[in-house]
């Protein structure tokens, strides 16, 4: 009798738990068509202001979706793109503001020692009804203000994906 009643319970509250779905998350996924348009307006901006840049497009788990290596670039350029686009996505800032806020603050000096992040500028994340989708790098534009301003102009519009919340 007690194991009946406790299989009883048991199962009521799976049944309880799956019907309020508090156990997994639907997130909005960047697609490969999605990162493809976010590499081809960083191009656009790159040739306004005639630069080659290095672009790496990463999903919302900081997986590698698209790495391109521009003409001319130096190679170490392409790891420093996917590792500004981590790294915007993992803080949800864009990496010169992060940069800025961490010299400005010396309690949150030590991100610079963490291994996978790179507060150079040039990433900014890509946002999508108010949740990071992704996130773009920008590496080899000549200044950090180049990759900054390149990288600002990642969003596809069309499809509500902006480099701003």
């Amino acid at each position: 009798m007690k194991f009946l009643i406790m299989v009883l319970c048991l199962s009521s509250s799976v049944s309880f738990a799956d019907s309020k779905n508090n156990f997994t998350t639907t997130e909005v996924q960047l697609t490969q068509e999605g990162a493809a348009q976010v590499a081809k307006q960083v191009q656009l901006a790159a040739q306004k202001l005639s630069k080659n840049v290095t672009i790496a497009v990463v999903g919302s788990q900081g997986e590698t979706i698209l790495l391109l290596k521009g003409d001319g670039v130096g190679p170490h350029n392409t790891e420093a793109a996917r590792r500004k686009a981590y790294t915007s996505l993992s803080t949800k800032t864009p990496t010169l503001l992060l940069l800025r806020n961490v010299k400005n603050n010396p309690d949150t000096v030590n991100l610079a020692e963490l291994p996978e992040l790179l507060l150079l500028s040039g990433g900014y994340p890509l946002w999508k009804n108010g949740s990071v989708v992704g996130a773009v790098g920008i590496a080899g534009g000549g200044s950090p203000e180049n990759d900054d301003l390149i990288a600002s102009q990642a969003g596809v519009p069309l499809a509500g994906i902006s480099t701003t919340k």
